[in-house]
């Protein structure tokens, strides 16, 4: 069980309780490219601002690509979590073009953090560019981090690609370490009394994990990077079912943030009190025994599992 990327990982005691209660790991709250090519703008603007109204201060200002302006406060909580527990720490980069990737991506590296997330979320808008011009885009901001950084590195992917399968394998052989399957964006709505687009946030809930679960059975096996399962795992039972697809770790946070990080200590029991009834002896005993290559009917994963499914519907 891995804590996913969310607030909950802003504040230091969270994090020990995190270990505490039983976490695997940590993902940090995600760092947006945004937030760092602000702060880039602000500090130019405030020690550039009237520098020209005497010919003498020019010289007292230096340049603004001499500073290191990236959030400090996330490096900072970086290095207090890995001095503060012995679980993995993961960074989590949320951005959009390479540039955003690749300028921050070592600073974090030096941070003593086991893994870095990428967490692109890209919506392409642009009438001529082709399906293989958006997955090109994610290879090459993996490749390009890959080349900054000396740590594992996994790729958060939404479902919303032509042939997932074929692009899982492009990218397992431009060398993520892990996918992440899937990334819940959230989708915006629009305020009728403010007549103005807003965000929406909405959890996730147990069924959301069906289609994680689906990818991640057919993709063990078939690719050597680790998967990753996130999106609707709320119970011990989710995490078992995730397992037995072929995860290799679970990543939760809508639970949490509804019940408290002391979900993580009741889902473990319940799964190690599961797993002795069963008699299962450890994790990797379970681990893809049910992913599609070790089913019966692996068919069932695809097209045949609707049709199963609407037959047995009753109205």
């Amino acid at each position: 069980m891995v804590v996913s990327a969310s607030p909950l990982s802003e504040k230091l005691d969270n994090i020990r309780k995190m270990e505490d209660y039983g976490a695997s790991a940590v993902v940090m709250y995600s760092l947006f490219e945004e937030q760092f090519h602000q702060e880039d703008w602000e500090l130019f603007h405030h020690t550039t601002e009237g520098s020209e109204s005497f010919a003498e201060a020019i010289s007292y200002v230096p340049e603004h690509v001499e500073y290191r302006t990236g959030p400090d406060e996330y490096l900072d909580l970086l290095l207090k979590a890995k001095m503060a527990v012995n679980i993995p720490i993961i960074a989590s980069l949320n951005g959009y073009s390479m540039g955003g990737w690749t300028s921050f991506a070592k600073m974090i590296g030096e941070t003593g953090a086991d893994a870095l997330e990428l967490n692109i979320f890209y919506i392409p808008t642009d009438l001529s560019m082709t399906g293989e011009q958006i997955e090109q885009n994610y290879v090459d901001i993996l490749q390009q981090v890959k080349q900054q950084v000396n740590l594992k590195v996994a790729v958060k992917l939404s479902p919303y690609f032509s042939n997932l399968a074929h692009f899982a394998s492009r990218l397992d052989k431009a060398g993520a370490d892990a996918l992440v399957l899937f990334n819940r964006f959230y989708q915006p709505d629009i305020d009728l009394e403010k007549l103005e687009v807003s965000p929406s946030i909405v959890l996730s809930k147990s069924y959301d994990m069906r289609l994680p679960l689906r990818w991640i059975a057919l993709l063990k096996g078939r690719i050597k990077a680790d998967l990753a399962a996130t999106s609707g795992i709320h119970t011990a039972w989710d995490v078992i079912k995730m397992t037995m697809a072929g995860a290799n770790a679970t990543q939760l946070n809508s639970i949490l943030l509804k019940k408290g990080l002391t979900e993580l200590r009741h889902i473990e029991r319940t799964m190690v009190s599961w797993m002795e009834e069963h008699e299962y002896e450890s994790i990797r005993q379970m681990q893809g025994s049910m992913s599609a290559m070790h089913v019966p009917h692996p068919e069932r994963f695809e097209r045949a599992q609707y049709l199963r499914a609407l037959s047995k519907f009753d109205v």
